[in-house]
């Protein structure tokens, strides 16, 4: 773990940020004195979140509306910034959502969809901006993945299987770069106060109610642990301990446990 990196002044490229987590990184990126470029589909909430920000903390906030999920997105997006002369210091992976339900019975053009925006945007958006870091020597990436990526998560078996990439990637990826001035850092929230389930189509459960977490401050944690080049972080005592009893237990009982927390009422 390296010295904590001071982002005053730097650009950070915020994906998803309309809304949950995404507005709550803008949020505490902009307090540490960075400049934004926010990113998301839905263009009156940027523009929002857009106005809050620069009152608040008077820094510079761009936004942009696009799909992520989109093939070439990325790439469009990358074109865009460079050629407006504008490097990205810090970029922010948040955009993406989970599926619930049985994997037989989820569309499969849904489910692409959220593969292509969890795995495939989340990798194209890392390969382009991070070789420009490491150029200049300068740059952190900070990654979302889930808890669900320690377990087999029956009920959102692609989801939590889509994390399991995030996590084991980005993790081999900040390995890669030791010595470079950049660094790649996974965040693995929680159940978390956002959109999220009402995009899945869950209902919370008891357990869920009971272990949530707000956004704000897992937003704050993870910006803190990629300012602090960590390579991963479970926000939250509970969480933590989570994970780490499960990695005791046999897989099949892992899958047993992970879809009584997420089904009981």
């Amino acid at each position: 773990m390296g010295k904590r990196k001071d982002i005053r002044g730097k650009t950070a490229l915020v994906t998803g940020a309309s809304s949950g987590l995404g507005v709550d990184f803008a949020r505490e990126l902009a307090q540490m004195g960075a400049n934004l470029i926010l990113v998301a589909r839905r263009e009156e909430r940027l523009k929002a979140v857009q106005a809050e920000i620069q009152a608040a903390h008077g820094v510079q906030v761009e936004v942009i509306s696009m799909d992520l999920a989109q093939a070439g997105a990325p790439q469009v997006l990358y074109d865009q910034l460079k050629a407006a002369g504008k490097p990205v210091d810090v970029l922010v992976n948040n955009a993406g959502y989970g599926l619930f339900g049985m994997f037989t019975e989820l569309p499969w053009e849904k489910q692409k969809n959220m593969l292509d925006l969890d795995i495939v945007a989340l990798t194209h958006m890392t390969h382009l901006f991070l070789p420009d870091m490491v150029t200049r020597k300068f740059g952190a990436i900070l990654q979302v993945a889930s808890i669900g990526a320690y377990q087999p998560s029956p009920t959102y078996a692609s989801y939590a299987a889509a994390k399991s990439y995030v996590l084991l990637f980005s993790e081999a990826v900040n390995y890669e770069l030791r010595g470079t001035g950049v660094n790649v850092t996974t965040i693995s929230p929680g159940v978390t106060a956002t959109e999220f389930f009402k995009v899945a189509g869950q209902e919370l459960t008891l357990y869920q109610r009971m272990v949530m977490m707000e956004s704000r401050e897992v937003a704050r944690q993870g910006i803190r642990a990629m300012q602090r080049q960590r390579s991963s972080l479970v926000p939250g005592f509970v969480n933590a301990a989570g994970v780490f009893m499960m990695r005791l237990l046999p897989r099949r009982r892992m899958a047993a446990l992970s879809n009584m927390m997420m089904t009981m009422k």
